[in-house]
């Protein structure tokens, strides 16, 4: 029996959140006594997992999966868990794998928890720790079904390197017609995905309009971080709906999130609350964000956010 992993990967290049997956994974397998089992899809290098505590990679070559679907993913996931026997999948929290969790679930008859942040603390009964009303409290969850399905949320667990490596086995699962025909796919050109970010810099309509989004870019090239937006932003054709975060946008659960000129409606902060360390940056002192932020600047972006860029690249140069 092994602990299966799925591994998300763009352009043949493994996400960060597939290594922090095979992290958990592997802490699950020495809980168990078991091994992990990682399920590769066209990407390249497969045998890096092992570094994070695979064992085995199934890789995964096949021209009808270059663009996800998640009919034809859940499909290949569920029958490497029944080739390898295995009774816990775990999935990371990204859209795609939200999308394809609860199909895995439904072909495995697995229990399924999402927006989990630790470790299991029990195996017997199998016990895991999950956040709950966007963010807000923890729900420590029992699965009772024979194989349970895990959705780890991104930058819960961290990524953690063991040393090794995984031996890699070609694997060719039977996909179904989806019934979906991909035309054509936009994509982001972020220099760091939000997704992945570990850093995000957000901007409001404080910046007052896009000639000012320097600002926001500026401090995210000295701290290698993702740009990103409020809804009113993108809305206005300020900034592309790729940037928009909060509940009704793309969530955000970044080490470090720098909002600027953000009030702090109640859907952004339901959507970024999963953030470990929040800064906000208003004139306005009422501004909801300040209740819910670890930090708070009191002042004028154009007058603050420049100053800190400076100070940041400074600092930077004496640490280089």
């Amino acid at each position: 029996m092994s602990i299966l992993v799925y591994t998300e990967s763009e352009n043949g290049k493994f996400k960060k959140s597939a290594f922090e997956a095979v992290s958990y994974a592997k802490a699950i397998a020495d809980k168990m006594g078991s091994s992990v089992t990682a399920v590769a899809v066209n990407a390249d290098g497969a045998d890096a997992l092992g570094n994070y505590g695979a064992s085995k990679v199934l890789n995964i070559s096949n021209d009808n999966l270059k663009t996800f679907n998640a009919k034809s993913y859940a499909a290949a996931v569920q029958q490497a868990a029944e080739q390898e026997g295995a009774k816990v999948v775990v999935l990371t929290s990204s859209a795609d794998s939200k999308y394809l969790a609860p199909l895995v679930a439904v072909g495995l008859k697995a229990g399924y928890v999402s927006n989990v942040v630790e470790a299991p603390s029990s195996t017997s009964p199998f016990t895991v720790k999950r956040t709950a009303f966007t963010n807000k409290a923890f729900a420590n969850t029992e699965i009772n079904t024979d194989v349970k399905v895990i959705g780890l949320s991104n930058n819960a667990f961290g990524v953690v390197e063991v040393g090794g490596s995984a031996s890699v086995e070609d694997f060719s699962p039977s996909i179904p017609e989806s019934g979906v025909n991909v035309t054509s796919v936009d994509k982001a050109s972020d220099k760091v995905s939000i997704a992945d970010a570990e850093v995000v810099v957000s901007g409001g309509r404080g910046l007052k309009g896009p000639e000012n989004w320097h600002l926001v870019e500026d401090l995210a090239e000295v701290l290698g971080a993702a740009t990103a937006c409020s809804k009113p932003v993108s809305d206005l054709g300020w900034r592309p709906h790729s940037e928009h975060v909060g509940q009704t946008g793309k969530p955000v659960a970044s080490n470090l999130y720098i909002a600027i000129g953000i009030s702090g409606a109640i859907q952004h902060l339901a959507g970024i609350n999963a953030s470990k360390v929040k800064v906000v940056i208003n004139t306005d002192p009422e501004a909801p964000f300040f209740k819910a932020a670890d930090y708070g600047v009191v002042g004028d972006a154009f007058e603050v956010v420049p100053k800190l860029t400076e100070k940041l690249k400074a600092f930077k140069a004496q640490n280089a």
